[in-house]
């Protein structure tokens, strides 16, 4: 473990993770002030707060790619730090409104819009900067512990958004949230330049796209990962996300019980960067591909009513699974692709992993009229268990090049 936290001794990875907690703190404490903020105005209601919150995922998805060949052509540092700077503007722009009494639901759509396309242009650029910053078999470690970062920020916000809005009010915590963004783009100040990988002369952008596509495409590996993960969030996003809080209301007291399933999932994606940062496979991308036939335990356990308990342990165990997931296909990606072209590959990736998830959120409700919710349940997690084991079973996925062995005899 002493040897995975070598990488904090650089100040660049250090300033980098804390910012991304600081920054994840305010993304966590976002949504519930946005809810309350949304659902106290005239005309306010859970429509209006969906359409608002879908405005943000749609534009980020939209502009997601825009953002990868922004991150391979520009200095990913200070990519970041105008994504941030942009984000707390856009935030403290919608807390002002609503402490003044002028927002209206168009008002906070279209800054949700803004917030969403900041988000865009800031992901890819994190996501493949640890490779300049970090190098041989340090990267996973530190790819691990950026998650635990991000986690460790996710859950504390999740903790104090409640609080805040109780003592604040939605438009002052609101104001909190903005302040994380500049306070994130201040530690990012303290991470090293990157100049980009440059080659040739600059591309247009739609020939930057192009060539983007080209390098996503020409490894199998990397879009079969991407097509199983498209239909495992489809799949887990309607399955655990809508349909768990339909059977703990009609099992486990409701918010109350769902709750503690959510907080006993946290404290799993925690142990589960902790496991990540250990394990060192010599082929992670076959561990990538199999771990995620664990994301559906839980499910199987809320499709016969199990104990709450039980579901719990669950939910915990399929964290884990996703996290090692998660680190073993970004320190896959960050090993086996140009680094001129890595961001542009992450967008892509990002995109295909993402775009379907509200077609997921949407079809769980009717399909689980038809089926019951139990079986919905039940097949939602079969098909991502075969999903699983398929992808792992495939010639592109046992063709990825293994660790080579003296990377493996540094690690242990």
């Amino acid at each position: 473990m002493k040897s995975d936290l070598l990488v904090l001794k650089d100040r660049s990875v250090l300033a980098l993770l804390t910012a991304r907690s600081v920054s994840l703190l305010g993304n966590a404490i976002m949504p519930i002030a946005l809810a309350f903020a949304i659902l106290e105005m005239p005309g306010g209601s859970a429509t209006v707060l969906g359409l608002v919150l879908a405005t943000r995922m749609v534009t980020q998805l939209l502009f997601v790619l825009l953002g990868g060949v922004f991150a391979d052509r520009l200095p990913k540092q200070r990519l970041m730090i105008g994504a941030d700077v942009a984000a707390g503007a856009v935030q403290a722009v919608a807390a002002l409104l609503i402490i003044g009494g002028a927002a209206s639901p168009m008002a906070l759509a279209g800054l949700a819009a803004l917030s969403g396309a900041a988000a865009a242009l800031f992901e890819p650029a994190s996501r493949s900067v640890m490779p300049a910053l970090v190098d041989g078999d340090s990267l996973q470690s530190a790819n691990a512990l950026l998650k635990l970062s991000m986690r460790g920020g996710s859950i504390l916000g999740a903790a104090l958004g409640g609080v805040l809005v109780a003592v604040m009010g939605a438009g002052h915590t609101l104001l909190v949230d903005a302040g994380t963004f500049f306070v994130s783009a201040l530690l990012l100040t303290l991470v090293r330049a990157v100049a980009p990988v440059a080659k040739g002369p600059t591309k247009t952008m739609l020939a930057a796209l192009r060539e983007g596509w080209q390098e996503f495409t020409a490894r199998q590996w990397v879009w079969v990962m991407v097509t199983q993960m498209a239909v495992v969030n489809v799949l887990l996003a309607g399955s655990f996300y809508v349909l768990g809080p339909v059977v703990a209301k009609q099992t486990y007291g409701g918010a109350t019980g769902w709750s503690t399933v959510l907080t006993v999932q946290a404290i799993g994606f925690v142990a589960g960067t902790l496991v990540a940062m250990r394990i060192r496979p010599a082929r992670p991308i076959r561990v990538a591909a199999l771990a995620t036939a664990g994301f559906p335990l839980s499910l199987f356990l809320l499709a016969v009513q199990a104990p709450l308990a039980a579901v719990c342990v669950a939910a915990f165990a399929s964290a884990i699974f996703i996290d090692v997931y998660e680190v073993m296909l970004d320190t896959t990606l960050q090993k086996n692709i140009p680094p001129e072209a890595l961001s542009r590959v992450m967008s892509y990736e990002a995109l295909g992993t993402f775009a379907l998830v509200p077609l997921g959120s949407a079809i769980a409700g009717p399909v689980s009229h038809g089926l019951g919710v139990g079986p919905t349940l039940a097949w939602a997690g079969a098909l991502i268990v075969a999903a699983g084991v398929v992808t792992f079973l495939l010639p592109s996925i046992r063709a990825v090049p293994p660790v080579k062995p003296e990377q493996l005899e540094e690690a242990g």
